[in-house]
């Protein structure tokens, strides 16, 4: 592996690492189409796709709804928080 090869890897890897994941978990009190019409407000998800992430969360308890950096995701968080709704950065 030359010296370039390294450094790209590295440079890779630093991307990858610095990208987090906001959580929502499943509950027994969110409706579904509160947690659609959350994921459409505050994450920006079109109609199909919250749903289909409200179905992922209800039949495996979480579901990753977005990826990004920590500082763009930690507002989406708080706000899903304020909603009542289960979710947390990793």
């Amino acid at each position: 592996m030359t010296q370039t090869e390294e450094e790209f890897d590295v440079s890779v890897l630093e991307l990858l690492v610095d990208k987090k994941d906001l959580i929502i978990y499943n509950d027994d009190y969110n409706t579904f189409e509160h947690v659609i019409e959350s994921l459409i407000k505050v994450c920006e998800h079109n109609p199909i796709q919250a749903e289909q992430c409200t179905y992922i969360i209800h039949h495996n308890g979480k579901c990753q709804v977005k990826r990004g950096e920590y500082e763009l995701l930690e507002p989406l968080c708080t706000a899903l928080l304020d909603r009542g709704i289960s979710a947390e950065i990793e």
